[in-house]
Formats: C-alpha cells, sequence, structure tokens
C-alpha cells in the first residue's frame, strides 16, 4: 500500500505544534483594513491554536499525512 500523499493546500495553512495543535493564520487580514477597528486588525496577527481532537482537527491532520 502506497503512503498517503500530504495535502499541499493544507500543508501551507497549517502547523502542527510539538504537543499536536494546530496552529494557522486568521482569515480576513490582508486587505479592507480601512473600516476595521484596531483592535480587531491587530487581533489578525495572533495565531489561531485548535486544541483538541474534534474532527475538523482529524481531518487536517489526516490531509496533512499524520
Amino acid at each position: 500500500m502506497p503512503k498517503m500523499k500530504t495535502n499541499k493546500a493544507m500543508a501551507k495553512r497549517f502547523k502542527v505544534t510539538k504537543t499536536g495543535k494546530l496552529k494557522y493564520k486568521k482569515a480576513g487580514a490582508r486587505h479592507l483594513k480601512s473600516n476595521k477597528s484596531g483592535k480587531r486588525v491587530r487581533q489578525f496577527r495572533i495565531k489561531e491554536v485548535i486544541e483538541g481532537s474534534s474532527a475538523s482537527t482529524k481531518r487536517v491532520l489526516r490531509a496533512l499525512g499524520r
């Protein structure tokens, strides 16, 4: 049985930490920032972390070949 291929689109968007959590950049931070508050724009810089073993976490990990 051949190895599973890594989904490259997912690999570019998600990073797996040492403890197995998923880190990703929040959406909406690219353009049209003038009508967003300063706090909201600052919050976009913080990476979001997914913890636990939800179905979405398992799906991403499977796509990353883990």
